[in-house]
């Protein structure tokens, strides 16, 4: 289409069981919000909508464990959620909550809409039911033994050891969450969204429509969705947390999570409209304006296959023009995890690291999960930071300003004539808008972000080849031209820095002095203006726009990262349970005796074996032992060790293997010698 009239623009609804960390932000927050600001700084009309998705299993799980209500989890979280949205600069036009009025009457009068159309499928269909709590199990009510890898803790709608979706009735000695009791099958009516209806609609709007603009990863997980064929998906549930199904036969019932969430983006615009006095439908009926919805891969499927058959079969919305769905963020290697904590909390980030938000929103935007899975290092953050924007950006900021006061007292000098190197420097300053939007509206936030940070290494190449420090000494016509091009680029960087370092933007706005609006510079201005500062204007003093993170402050990062992991270390320890009891006559058969490892080779075609040569103190025997995949040959030679001596011999492989090591076993399944550490323990004493 043509230039669009005005964007709405739309983020997935995070999930208010747990405030948000460094993963929501990489993923889906950050490049809506620069994508947001952006058409904002072009002169766009926008509607940037986000809020909380607050129905669902999960929200009434933690509220059953906490011994509280549903609405008391969500309006603590919402809370949290929102603040740290805010205090991180992501400029919601509006940030909702599908708990609100407002939003339970849009998804009802959408459920209606589609119901009346004949739009749905009624079908009854037998679902678990658990006898004692009277009530119809939702799929985390249910756990079971999965049946593709045997996981016996997975849960009704997947398994999470093997990651394969299910249905509750798919599990294997399916268990009710609720009693523990086993639950019964009963017949139980729902709503159908027949998503196979609208196959033919999808192949030709995604897989050939937009075939060339939307990413690969969003595109080919769309096709291999289409091509498995697509069926009738429920639209409600038998649950008592959520939007009551508006239909006759619907007591008891309310609308499925995955199908009212979405709705809520509507309903959250519905409501900026209604406070701002506009319009709400042009923004979601008008196909003049262009919709684009930010997500994580997770939400690929509901986002392209399943909203827009829900708006194609209500007939007047428009379907989005894109989704640049990113992929997972990792943290230090591992995958992100809110119930191991295994996460950089946002709230915890700015305890830690407070006043800087745009160090992490640098960080991550510049290691953002765009086309992969990417991980996050707190060394890479601190690179970014102390290389980066304190090295760089920071550095010819500094640099200008001091010198602007230095010798001139603040005031913008009066440039002389221009050389070739001022003109070609600022042509390309003037150029860097189109570069950087470029890479913004083709949603490469990341190459966006490192065009920023060129136009800041071409100021300080510009400086450091000029040496106006040098130059003053001799030709001060020439030191003004040079101070007053460094000014030009220090104002286009606070223009063009805004979607990346919001907060850094409105600070350098302040140092030199632009916040007026006679000043203030749009983002097309930074190439049509003929000057960005004039000679004459009157500067502030310099301030540090970062500070250089240190060793420690780092290491405090890691450690607390490592406290989690032995936390989880702990907490996931399984002791096997005591064996039957013994009398100590039959203890006393056991010969015990410490020993040491002479040799040992592996044997021959097998995983697991070594054959080691050990000395008992008594004699020198053979003892095959299952190490190998714990254990080189060369780990263990010279290993002082414990040995059951009398063990009747036991061929193996060929070997006839005379006694057994003693070993225990990690968490993790790495083997680990049961030993003496005392030096003074020679080999052949018993162990008693």
């Amino acid at each position: 289409m043509n230039k669009p009239k005005r964007y709405t623009i739309t983020t997935a609804l995070p999930y208010t069981n747990g405030p948000i960390h460094i993963g929501h932000l990489a993923g889906v927050y950050v490049p809506a919000d620069i994508y947001a600001r952006y058409l904002r700084l072009t002169g766009n009309d926008v509607a940037f909508i986000g809020g909380s998705d607050e129905h669902g299993v999960p929200i009434t799980i933690k509220a059953k464990n906490e011994g509280v209500s549903p609405q008391d989890v969500v309006d603590k979280y919402h809370a949290i959620i929102k603040k740290s949205f805010e205090d991180f600069g992501i400029t919601y036009d509006n940030y909702s909550r599908t708990t609100a009025p407002i939003h339970h009457e849009t998804a009802s009068e959408f459920f209606k809409t589609l119901n009346e159309k004949g739009e749905f499928i009624e079908e009854t269909t037998e679902q678990l039911y658990d006898e004692d709590a009277n009530q119809f199990l939702a799929d985390r009510f249910v756990t079971g033994r999965c049946p593709k890898c045997g996981n016996e803790d997975a849960y009704g709608d997947q398994c999470e050891n093997c990651g394969t979706s299910l249905n509750a009735t798919d599990l294997i000695n399916p268990k009710s969450a609720l009693t523990g009791n086993v639950p019964t099958l009963k017949q139980t009516k729902h709503w159908f969204l027949p998503l196979d209806k609208h196959e033919s609609f999808l192949k030709e709007w995604i897989l050939e429509g937009h075939k060339k603009d939307w990413k690969p990863n969003v595109y080919g997980q769309c096709k291999s969705w289409i091509d498995d064929g697509l069926r009738p998906r429920a639209v409600t549930r038998d649950l008592d947390w959520g939007i009551p199904v508006p239909a006759e036969g619907g007591e008891g019932k309310v609308l499925y999570v995955w199908f009212d969430a979405p709705i809520g983006y509507i309903s959250s615009t519905k409501e900026w409209a209604a406070r701002e006095g506009k319009d709400w439908e042009p923004y979601w009926k008008d196909k003049d304006t262009k919709l684009v919805h930010f997500i994580g891969k997770d939400n690929i499927v509901f986002h392209c296959i399943i909203f827009p058959a829900m708006l194609k079969a209500e007939g007047s919305y428009i379907l989005p023009d894109n989704v640049p769905a990113n992929e997972f963020l990792n943290l230090e290697g591992n995958k992100l995890s809110t119930s191991k904590n295994w996460a950089v909390w946002l709230p915890e980030y700015l305890e830690d690291f407070p006043g800087q938000q745009d160090v992490l929103r640098y960080a991550l935007n510049a290691n953002a999960p765009e086309t992969k899975d990417n991980d996050f290092t707190w060394k890479d953050f601190q690179a970014r930071n102390n290389n980066e924007l304190v090295a760089i950006f920071g550095n010819f900021i500094n640099r200008v300003v001091v010198l602007t006061n230095k010798y001139y007292e603040g005031i913008v000098p009066e440039p002389a004539e221009f050389n070739e190197v001022d003109e070609e420097t600022l042509a390309s300053v003037k150029a860097y808008p189109d570069v950087i939007a470029s890479s913004i509206e083709r949603y490469r936030f990341r190459e966006a972000g490192q065009e920023l940070m060129n136009l800041a290494r071409l100021g300080n190449k510009y400086l450091a080849d000029a040496e106006p420090w040098k130059v003053i000494k001799e030709d001060e016509a020439r030191t003004k031209t040079i101070m007053y091009v460094a000014l030009q680029i220090a104002s286009a960087l606070a223009t063009l820095s805004e979607p990346f370092l919001p907060f850094t933007s409105e600070k350098l706005k302040n140092i030199l002095n632009i916040t007026s609006s006679a000043l203030e510079t749009s983002w097309n201005e930074v190439s049509t203006k003929k000057e960005l500062l004039p000679a004459g204007h009157q500067i502030g003093k310099a301030e540090l726009l970062f500070s250089k993170i240190e060793d420690d402050t780092i290491q405090k990062q890691l450690d607390k990262l490592e406290a989690s992991k032995k936390a989880n270390e702990a907490a996931n320890k399984t002791v096997e349970p005591q064996k039957d009891t013994i009398a100590f006559d039959d203890f006393t058969k056991l010969d015990i005796r410490v020993g040491t490892i002479l040799e040992a080779e592996k044997m021959p075609k097998t995983k697991k074996l070594l054959k080691l040569k050990v000395d008992t103190g008594i004699d020198t025997r053979t003892i095959v032992s299952g190490i190998a995949e714990s254990f080189t040959a060369e780990d263990v030679i010279g290993k002082r060790v414990t040995v059951l001596v009398n063990l009747a011999p036991r061929a193996l492989r060929g070997v006839e293997s005379q006694g057994m090591i003693l070993m225990t076993e990690t968490p993790e399944g790495k083997l680990v010698f049961v030993n003496p550490d005392d030096a003074s323990v020679g080999n052949g004493l018993q162990i008693s």
